[in-house]
């Protein structure tokens, strides 16, 4: 019902930038708010950033705030994660994420996952 295309990955230095996009495509898809989760090696998958269906609320996580932005395009309902001074524990695998329901960002309320895109952050 809802596709979730994530990419813009790469290997960074520390410091550094980099820009992933997520092409959302469906019917429905514009009725679901969409967000942003990572997943380190050996860590539990976590919330990094959320944002509503309407574009213009959105919420991150302490660890990424004043670092990472999250947009959307509600023309196409592609979204992107600006993400800027990168540390190396940042280094994980990125994934696009949609939900219709819940309040938290919990795990348990995502109902479409992206392939994930994998994010390298060099000391």
């Amino acid at each position: 019902q809802v596709q979730l295309v994530e990419s813009g990955g790469g290997l960074v230095q520390a410091g550094g930038s980099l820009r992933l996009s997520c092409a959302a495509s469906g019917r429905t898809v514009s009725s679901y708010a969409m967000g942003w989760f990572r997943q380190a090696p050996g860590k539990e998958r976590e919330f990094v950033a959320g944002i509503m269906r309407s574009g213009s609320s959105a919420a991150y996580a302490d660890s990424v705030k004043g670092r990472f932005t999250a947009s959307r395009n509600i023309a196409n309902n592609a979204m992107s994660l600006q993400m800027n001074s990168l540390k190396p524990e940042d280094t994980a695998v990125y994934y696009c994420a949609a939900r219709s329901l819940g309040s938290s960002w919990s795990i348990r309320d995502i109902e479409y996952w992206g392939q994930g895109t994998q994010v390298t952050v060099s000391s």
